[in-house]
């Protein structure tokens, strides 16, 4: 009978979610960076180039790649020879480890979760609870492998009850387009196959706990070994097909949508073929971790120079912009794909601040003080604490979409002269954004801690109990964004995969000549 004491588990669990908060899996980064290297699109190329300098700051300065320090899901194999020396049940002592993770004074993390998600929706303020599955194995050891997945990557998941006769990869394929940019590719799909429905969610989630390592069956495949399984053909049709679609990074067209795919599948019903797919975002967060009884889990930091040595820097053909002295004239002249340097002052706003200034602006009252939205650019963030005199923690950009329903209000109510978020907008947004002369700008997701330095000052003006949610004033230098929708409409997150996905087709024509 092996003995697991309860801090060694709660200590294990806390260290392993400071290290993934900071630390990327370095197969992420050796295959982002082969993806960077072989990049033909610039605005693509641009935004991989981001994400991978914001990892090793992140790795030199121990602080979150991600603003969003996602939502902790744990699954435990524990062995049958396991005793646990513990008044607290495995997901209180896995919750405990959360909660000090996530309230460690020298690298605080966002707290995401909210407590009545169907009413108020209060946040616990801990990140607690955690989503814990727990299986009983042979032996004497208990295995964890922990993943703290953001928002915007677990939204996009999607899930079909297909007939036994449909064709999985196809099905991925017409739902990809559809998840748009708001999971940061690129990333990894996770797809669960069989059992039942929550069976193949489970699968789907628990498979992108494992290593980047689909360039060893496509080395296979390269010398001609056609001995694969069912799953494997799987995976190399679904990488293939799905990068051909041109999406690219940030939904901005090119080469590269997803560095792997993995699948788990379990023997399901002869009526039923169950699929799931869930992403990973470019800030994948996971760990391995093994409790034997000898102590804390042993977890050994990566080494810096095992980094890409890369910096990031704009050239001179990037144009700069005053924030304090900008017109719609002024934003008139940008065009859908421009990469620009904001300077000046930019109010935030989420989810919950975005509902409080429509009930203040329908009820006809006057917004907080300092709130003044007149002729101003809305960030759409939540900012993770900061620490040791920073001005404000890693403060990447949120999911816009969610924000659309209140594209006409901030615009035509509020005088809001333009926005920055990640990801796609929606068509009544784009026509809005045409009709109101307006603009919308495209901060890198996966890039936290870079856009952080930007940032010079921060001050909570409005909805300070709102926590990460409450409305901040930045001012910022030489914040870099792309001009994702133009004054006239045209929306680069349209024309890019459009325009890749038949320069790729061409690429191949031309291979297969």
């Amino acid at each position: 009978m092996m003995i697991i004491k309860q801090q060694d588990l709660v200590n294990s669990v806390a260290n392993a979610l400071q290290f993934i908060s900071y630390y990327h899996p370095l197969d992420f980064v050796n295959s982002l960076y082969e993806a960077y290297q072989i990049e033909e699109n610039p605005a693509a190329k641009d935004a991989m180039l981001q994400i991978l300098v914001n990892s090793k700051m992140s790795a030199e300065g121990k602080r979150p790649i991600c603003q969003d320090t996602g939502i902790v899901t744990v699954f435990v194999k524990i062995g049958m020879d396991v005793r646990f020396e513990s008044e607290l049940t495995v997901q209180e002592m896995i919750d405990e480890g959360v909660r000090r993770a996530y309230t460690n004074p020298d690298n605080p993390l966002r707290a995401s979760i909210v407590a009545d998600p169907a009413g108020a929706r209060v946040n616990t303020k801990d990140n607690t609870p955690s989503v814990v599955h727990i299986e009983m194995v042979h032996g004497n050891k208990v295995e964890i492998q922990l993943a703290a997945k953001g928002g915007g990557s677990e939204n996009k998941a999607k899930m079909a009850m297909l007939n036994p006769s449909d064709s999985i990869a196809d099905w991925v394929v017409k739902m990809l387009p559809t998840m748009g940019a708001g999971w940061c590719p690129p990333g990894m799909l996770g797809i669960g196959i069989g059992g039942t429905m929550e069976k193949a969610a489970i699968m789907a989630k628990e498979s992108l706990m494992e290593p980047i390592d689909i360039s060893l069956l496509q080395a296979r495949q390269n010398k001609g070994d056609s001995n694969f399984t069912t799953e494997e053909k799987l995976r190399l049709e679904i990488m293939e097909r799905v990068n051909a679609l041109g999406i690219g990074a940030q939904g901005l067209g090119g080469l590269t949508t997803v560095l792997d795919v993995k699948i788990m599948s379990s023997p399901t019903h002869a009526a039923s073929k169950p699929v799931v797919m869930i992403p990973n975002c470019a800030a994948t967060r996971h760990i391995h971790i093994t409790l034997d009884g000898s102590g804390e889990a042993d977890i050994t930091p990566p080494k810096l120079s095992d980094w890409p040595q890369l910096t990031y820097q704009t050239d001179e053909t990037v144009r700069r912009v005053d924030l304090n002295n900008l017109d719609k004239q002024g934003i008139a002249e940008w065009k859908s794909g421009d990469t620009l340097l904001l300077t000046g002052k930019i109010l935030t706003g989420r989810d919950a601040a975005h509902k409080r200034i429509k009930e203040l602006l329908e009820a006809g009252k006057p917004l907080p003080n300092g709130v003044d939205f007149h002729g101003k650019f809305i960030y759409y963030v939540g900012p993770v604490d900061p620490i040791n005199g920073e001005v404000v923690g890693p403060a990447g950009p949120t999911t816009s979409t969610r924000m659309d329903k209140f594209t006409d209000l901030m615009l035509e109510k509020a005088g809001l002269l333009g926005m920055i978020g990640k990801s796609e907008r929606g068509e009544n947004t784009i026509n809005s954004i045409a009709k109101n002369k307006s603009v919308y700008l495209m901060a890198v997701g996966g890039a936290a801690y870079l856009v952080s330095k930007a940032i010079k000052s921060a001050r909570v003006v409005a909805f300070e109990d709102l926590g990460m949610e409450a409305i901040y004033e930045f001012d910022v230098v030489d914040m870099p964004v792309t001009v994702a929708v133009d004054s006239k409409g045209n929306n680069i997150h349209a024309q890019g995969p459009a325009i890749w996905k038949v320069k790729i087709a061409e690429l191949d024509n031309k291979l297969s000549e």
